[in-house]
């Protein structure tokens, strides 16, 4: 159980996911840079979240749906959730995370989108066996199935996110194909700290021989 003012944003964790060092620039050293990427994922959430709820026969519609667990120590807003109708009159939710670009080889949207599921389950006492992400690249819906690892890699990324926050240290940089698409690459400068690291090896090397 953790006081409200402990929790972290669910953000966090798909930080977490996508590079911990991302994370930590973030949400530890309170860095910040737009780019062209999220600038363009911003103007996308703006239209998810834009106009008022919306109530059909079998289908309720709510946007900007804030969120909180008090179990995991996490809090934020749903772009959308949808409730469906079931057979017996109740309403089943389903979360909607819009981003903008495709998805993506590791689960990084996923355990996000689950994070808000878990929530929207605590919240409710009801659960909640599946949500979507809409990628503006496609256009498209992408179906995620909340199943037992899907659960677990969050609870887990949850853990991880919360103890290195806490410890308050940022992961020095790792240079990777993903470190283009970071809004934070000018201020990280992976690649310089792996040529300097490598830089520094070398001359140990040299030294010794």
């Amino acid at each position: 159980m953790r006081a409200e003012l402990d929790s972290l944003p669910i953000s966090a964790l798909q930080h977490f996911a996508f590079c911990p060092r991302q994370c930590a620039l973030i949400h530890i050293e309170r860095a910040w840079e737009e780019n062209h990427l999220t600038a363009q994922g911003r103007v996308l959430h703006e239209r998810a979240h834009d106009g008022s709820s919306e109530s059909r026969r079998d289908l309720r519609i709510a946007r900007s749906l804030p969120l909180q667990s008090v179990a995991l120590g996490l809090h934020g807003v749903a772009d959308i959730v949808e409730f469906h109708r079931q057979p017996d009159g109740s309403w089943q939710p389903f979360p909607v995370e819009y981003k903008r670009g495709r998805p993506k080889a590791e689960p990084i949207d996923e355990i996000q989108l689950c994070a808000q599921a878990i929530c929207l389950e605590e919240m409710l006492h009801t659960t909640i066996p599946a949500g979507a992400i809409f990628y503006g690249a496609s256009h498209r819906r992408h179906d995620v199935i909340f199943d037992d690892s899907l659960r677990a890699d969050t609870h887990r990324v949850a853990l991880a996110t919360r103890a290195m926050i806490d410890a308050g240290r940022t992961p020095p940089p790792e240079f990777s194909p993903k470190c283009a698409s970071c809004s934070l690459h000018a201020l990280c400068q992976p690649q310089a700290a792996t040529r300097g690291a490598a830089a520094h090896l070398a001359r140990i090397l040299a030294a010794s021989d």
